[in-house]
């Protein structure tokens, strides 16, 4: 079957690789939609992040979606023909994490499209994949819908890290797609005002159409940040996720006494934190990995329509053309989430 493969960095191919066997609680998808994420770029131009490489070829990708084509002898969820999101993730449920319940923190986690690992876990860029029973979530929808449920999960998770926010003033720092859902998810849960800060003009515009209340370029309107510094802050919330070390000071200057900021986005490098800021305003520094169960209730928001994530979908690319879906993900003027059509 044909599947993404990337090699060294900026080699993409598109190429046969082994299909899965499955097992009694295997389930075969029909993978149809896949959404490039912030990670997959990293494999792409980097070869990876932080001290994650890759080291042999892999099939990229973890946010997908298709239909379910055989089942193992004792799988019951699903049936032949029904349309399924794929949780990426598959914790071991035996260590100690899984056991207090913190799946999260899975000393044997297996996540699709990662090189975490070796042998690598081959992601789900390919035309079909087997999972595990427990992955494969009915999600009765369009599949170009039910690929956003992985980064949805991701931003649940996040807002869950925050507590409460029926009320709150909430920044956003970093208007790409974890940072948009984020405004989103908070936006839906009950949010008094969001602002969300970028360095380009034209995810700020998608921003405010969803979710922004006020939107900030920081590299062209210093000013208007340093407004929500003065008198020791002014939001209750932060999430900060562009992963950089000025938006993490400006996060910090921004919070007022006794808020909470969420580390949603990874740089490529570790990132250095104002801690003075962090002590003298008493403020709660959490960060947010991953997902667990939050990835079910994503698949249930998108079902009913509640985070209605259309208008951030710039483009369907074939398989065929990952190179160039590939190049445009990576131009934020352009692009928001670009999917592959497998």
């Amino acid at each position: 079957m044909r599947a993404a493969v990337i090699h060294p960095p900026h080699i993409l191919r598109v190429e046969d690789v082994a299909m899965d066997v499955a097992g009694p609680r295997g389930v075969t998808v029909r993978v149809r939609n896949g959404g490039i994420c912030g990670s997959d770029l990293h494999y792409y131009h980097h070869g990876g992040f932080g001290t994650v490489r890759v080291r042999e070829p892999m099939v990229l990708g973890h946010e997908v979606a298709g239909e379910v084509v055989a089942i193992g002898s004792l799988v019951t969820r699903v049936k032949p023909g029904d349309r399924v999101a794929i949780n990426p993730s598959l914790p071991c449920n035996q260590c100690r994490f899984c056991l207090e319940g913190a799946q999260i923190h899975c000393l044997d986690m297996r996540f699709y499209g990662s090189a975490m690992r070796v042998p690598h876990v081959q992601g789900g860029f390919r035309e079909q994949l087997v999972c595990d029973e427990s992955q494969a979530v009915p999600a009765d929808m369009p599949p170009e819908r039910a690929a956003f449920a992985e980064p949805l999960a991701v931003c649940l998770h996040a807002v869950r890290q925050a507590g409460p926010l029926l009320g709150r003033r909430v920044l956003v720092m970093g208007a790409g797609p974890i940072g948009v859902l984020c405004a989103m998810v908070a936006r839906h849960a009950g949010a008094r005002e969001i602002v969300v800060t970028d360095l380009l003009d034209a995810p700020l515009v998608l921003a405010a159409r969803l979710a922004a209340d006020w939107t900030v370029n920081v590299a062209t309107d210093g000013a208007a940040m340093a407004q929500y510094g003065a008198e020791k802050g002014y939001f209750d919330v932060a999430f900060e996720a562009s992963g950089s070390a000025q938006g993490v000071a400006s996060a910090l200057l921004a919070l007022r006494p006794g808020g909470t900021m969420v580390q949603v986005g990874l740089g490529g490098a570790e990132t250095a934190v104002p801690m003075n800021l962090v002590v003298s305003k008493e403020i709660t520094l959490r960060g947010t990995f991953r997902f667990h169960g939050e990835f079910e209730m994503a698949v249930a928001l998108l079902a009913r329509g509640a985070i209605d994530v259309a208008p951030l979908l710039t483009e369907i690319v074939p398989l065929a053309e990952a190179e160039r879906a590939f190049t445009l993900a990576t131009d934020r003027r352009r692009a928001m989430k670009v999917q592959l059509a497998i």
